[in-house]
This record gives structure tokens, sequence and C-alpha cells, in this order.
């Protein structure tokens, strides 16, 4: 069975002041059922582990080369060295705001599994391509151009956030991510075979509340979240974490 997961993306918010947090997180959900990462800014990454050592930490992005001349950017080896377990990849503010193409991440995801972090592969449609009935074409193709070769259920997470719910209050129905969990899992199965593709777990994303949480980790195919603003606060992101236990 695929454990679940409950990812807390930090994005580009904290300082120190949110360790105190981690804490609290520790004491509720220390011997959780489910698995727990958080991916704090990078600045904050080598504090975490030493406030939280043993909530597994990841980053928000990496390069995909070993090192070199580029300026503002951590390699995964980095990351490792600073902490993480893990490293979020082709989000879509990366996506949007960077310009990252499937490639791109890909690259990515290769270089994070070279250096020993696990590879968390943000995918999903924005509201103009799911309203031209577009969802499965663009996750189908984001799953298959972002996922490297390597990937097994040991060292890759794959997470669907459609743009348009993420931190709007938007939800899919239930119906609809089930929808494409289930064709993603499909795709996975017959990419990597039935051992592989069933051990890759798959996330939802977007707008993910305490109060919306239970319903939708009872979908099919879903094996946690990756939640956003939510896992800054322990009193929002605890909640979430207690529903998928229950799951």
């Amino acid at each position: 069975m695929r454990r679940k997961l409950a990812a807390g993306n930090w994005k580009m918010n904290g300082t120190a002041a949110n360790l105190a947090g981690l804490s609290a997180l520790t004491e509720a959900h220390g011997n959780a059922s489910a698995d727990l990462l958080i991916c704090p800014p990078a600045t904050l990454l080598s504090r975490a582990a030493d406030a939280a050592p043993t909530i597994p930490l990841g980053g928000q992005d990496c390069h995909a080369n070993t090192a070199g001349a580029h300026t503002g950017d951590l390699s995964a080896a980095m990351l490792k060295d600073a902490g993480a377990s893990a490293v979020i990849l082709g989000h879509s503010e990366r996506r949007t705001d960077h310009g990252e193409q499937d490639a791109a991440v890909r690259a990515k995801a290769d270089a994070a599994l070279d250096a020993g972090l696990t590879a968390v592969i943000c995918i999903g449609e924005t509201l103009e391509q799911r309203e031209a009935g577009d969802t499965l074409k663009v996750a189908g193709n984001q799953l298959s151009g972002s996922t490297p070769d390597g990937a097994t259920g040991a060292n890759t997470v794959v997470a669907y956030e459609p743009v348009w719910a993420i931190g709007t209050g938007k939800v899919p129905t239930l119906d609809q991510i089930a929808e494409v969990h289930n064709f993603l899992r499909a795709e996975l199965v017959a990419r990597f075979g039935a051992v592989t593709g069933n051990a890759i777990r798959l996330l939802y994303g977007g707008s993910v509340k305490p109060g919306n949480a239970a319903e939708i980790f009872a979908v099919s195919n879903v094996d946690g979240a990756l939640v956003g603003g939510a896992s800054l606060k322990v009193a929002d992101f605890s909640p979430i974490i207690a529903a998928l236990e229950q799951a």
C-alpha cells in the first residue's frame, strides 16, 4: 500500500519565527500513519532541520546542473546538504513566473534523483485549458514530459494542482479530481508497469483546507495533499494531516 503524504509548500513565506510550529507538528503527529514533508524557503532549510529533526524537509526548486555559474540558483546537492530529502519541481508558479517547460522540469527531476532527493513533480491545467476540455491532454503531456525515466515509488511523487484552484478557494468537484487522478494512475502504469506505476504517490493540491480535506482524501487514487498557505499555520495544517491519517 502507498503511504499517505501531507506536504506543505511555504512558498516565499516564513522566517525563523515560523519554525516554532514545526515542533508542534512533531508533537501532534510524531507517530503519524501518514508521512509529512515541509518545504520552507531555502533560507530556513538548515534551521528547520535543527528545529524539527524528525520531519522530512524539501526545497522548492533546484537547478538541473550540479554546480557552475548560475547566480542565485541552488543545486540538488546543495539542498540535500542543507537538510532536504525532497524538492518540489515544476510548480505552476515556476512554470508561469519563470517560463519553465516540461523538458526543464524533467532535467531538474533527473538532477534531484541523482542527488538522492525525492522529486515532487507538479502538473495541472489552467482555467482556460479546463474550459476548453483539455484537462487530461495537458495533464498527460506534463506528466510524460516532466517525469524522468528513473522514477519509482521511492524517489518520485506527482502532485496534481489545477492552476485555477491554487490559492483561489475554488476546488474541482470530487468527480473531477477522481477523473484526473485515475487518468494519471493509468498513465503511470502504462509507462512504468504495474508495480512502479502503482507505487508512485499522487497528491492533490489547490485550496485544500481542514473543511474539505477528508472528502478529498476519500477520492480514488488521492494519496495525500500538497498544501500551500494552510501549511504555514499549525492550526490549519494539523487538521489536514489528521484527516489524512484517518483516510
